[in-house]
């Protein structure tokens, strides 16, 4: 497959324009110049080589050719089902059921879902290296929002912390919540005796997550949640920190009585889209083990 390029037309706005200024307005970091002008990639206007101190002039076509990207010794390529949701030249869209870890690890090297999509983009003869934007905990069911290359990975990170990525989740927490909607706004730190578990603490990072009650059950309440900050199990502590644990969370209190594993589901995905200019909206459907647990909570 050619290197991933990207194509500019040349108009009177930018007449006399820099290209090192066009490009940088254009969302194309120092680091990425580097790594063109240093890795094999390359810059072309009107298909002659040029640097970026050209002067650009209305009516030429400017193309971007970024460097092959080299995936980690580490990871593995491995065929696996997956339910691609929506996928273009730039992104992917994936629905990730709970029990699939979205990245390898120490404690799980393989069976991840990047591996599945490296073996997906070598299907597709494409030379790039897995970049998740949304990551959700290995017990987490939902969308995920996926780049396919690592100049669009910082796009979507730029636009994430300008709010411009959301997701909405939904859960079922232990406990009857009275409030019909709310706001968490308490900081996250690691505990000190885990590397693995979070709390609520003044010295963490502040973290911010919105509620709203969908329906009350017996023992329990569905809720839909938006996230401001992304921190690690973020849902998962601060609805514990409100005494709500989420049902099936044994490591923040909750009980797998009902379901076996957290009871949280990133129901809605939105981003607005670097090069289609628009803003796209996706939506997963409440996986089987939750919505069980909904229908007999309601009895």
């Amino acid at each position: 497959m050619p290197p991933f390029t990207l194509t500019f037309s040349i108009n009177e706005q930018h007449d006399g324009k820099l290209l090192r200024q066009f490009l940088q307005e254009n969302g194309i970091s120092r680091t990425a110049l580097t790594d063109i002008k240093f890795h094999g990639g390359a810059l072309y206007v009107n298909s002659r080589p040029v640097t970026v101190r050209h002067v650009l002039r209305a009516g030429e076509t400017l193309s971007v050719v970024f460097p092959p990207e080299r995936t980690s010794d580490w990871m593995d390529p491995e065929e696996m089902p997956l339910d691609i949701v929506y996928e273009d030249e730039y992104v992917l869209v994936v629905n990730k059921p709970a029990g699939l870890a979205t990245i390898p690890s120490r404690h799980h090297p393989g069976g991840t879902l990047a591996n599945g999509l490296l073996h997906h983009y070598r299907q597709q003869q494409l030379d790039s290296t897995v970049h998740i934007i949304t990551r959700l905990d290995r017990d987490t069911s939902g969308l995920v929002l996926v780049a396919k290359h690592r100049h669009v990975h910082h796009l979507l990170s730029t636009l994430q912390q300008k709010g411009q990525v959301t997701r909405t989740y939904e859960a079922v927490c232990h406990g009857v919540i009275d409030e019909e909607e709310g706001t968490i706004d308490a900081p996250i730190s690691r505990q000190n005796d885990s590397i693995i578990a979070r709390e609520v603490r003044e010295d963490g990072k502040r973290a911010i997550t919105h509620f709203r009650v969908l329906e009350r059950l017996s023992g329990y309440t569905y809720v839909s949640l938006r996230l401001e900050t992304g921190r690690t199990h973020q849902i998962r502590v601060h609805l514990a920190y409100l005494g709500h644990p989420l049902a099936g969370d044994e490591l923040y209190g909750g009980s797998r009585e009902m379901i076996g594993r957290q009871a949280l589901h990133s129901r809605q995905l939105s981003f607005f889209h670097p090069f289609a200019r628009q803003l796209y909206t996706f939506t997963a459907p409440l996986p089987d083990d939750m919505a069980r647990l909904i229908e007999a909570a309601r009895k």
